[in-house]
């Protein structure tokens, strides 16, 4: 049986990169993408074909609950976010709706339409802020230092207490920053290395 694949946050950097490997080990992708204006799929045109795209928003409750019970996924992977830490001072609110109760909503959604679902959880190494030793791991205190680090801190604590609360299979993995060609130009490592490479 095919297994299958919701991914939030698919035309991101991380998102087409995870939708790629799922699809060469045979899952049916599917991945959600906010309505607006403009979309850019421009990671993911190469895959577009192989995919299913769903409109949601992590802000809209009723949005998540029909994409979860549309793409009726075995597993759901949350890679979206406002995830600009510049942003988060500018827009803290939208910030927190959609990068921290967002979250919620997702599991919300999960444990009422189908609890097996097993959910990941994208946490950020922003929660780590001020850092207290080097290097991090799962041990190390948060101290987050901007309102995108405390909406990460929320999520990946909201993601432990459903996982021990209600039993699901629900994980946090801490990402920190990484590099490719599909990283946005909006970040300051990514504008350096593209004016390299045209130099």
């Amino acid at each position: 049986m095919t297994r299958r694949a919701l991914i939030t946050g698919i035309t991101g950097q991380d998102g087409s990169y995870l939708a790629e490997l799922l699809l060469d080990k045979g899952y049916h992708v599917c991945g959600m993408v906010r309505r607006s204006s403009t979309l850019n799929f421009e990671r993911i045109a190469h895959i577009q074909d192989d995919i299913e795209i769903l409109q949601g928003d992590l802000a809209d409750e009723n949005s998540l609950n029909d994409v979860v019970r549309r793409s009726n996924p075995d597993e759901l992977y949350n890679l979206a976010a406002q995830s600009f830490v510049q942003t988060s001072w500018q827009q803290p609110e939208l910030t927190g709706q959609t990068t921290a109760i967002g979250v919620t909503r997702l599991l919300n959604a999960i444990r009422t339409i189908n609890p097996d679902i097993r959910f990941y959880q994208a946490s950020s190494s922003e929660m780590f802020g001020k850092v207290q030793s080097v290097p991090q791991n799962e041990e190390t205190r948060f101290w987050p230092r901007s309102p995108y680090g405390v909406a990460k801190v929320y999520g990946h604590w909201i993601t432990v207490n459903y996982r021990e609360s209600y039993g699901m299979h629900a994980s946090s993995g801490i990402l920190f920053n990484d590099e490719s060609p599909r990283r946005g130009l909006e970040f300051v490592t990514r504008k350096i290395t593209h004016h390299v490479a045209q130099i």
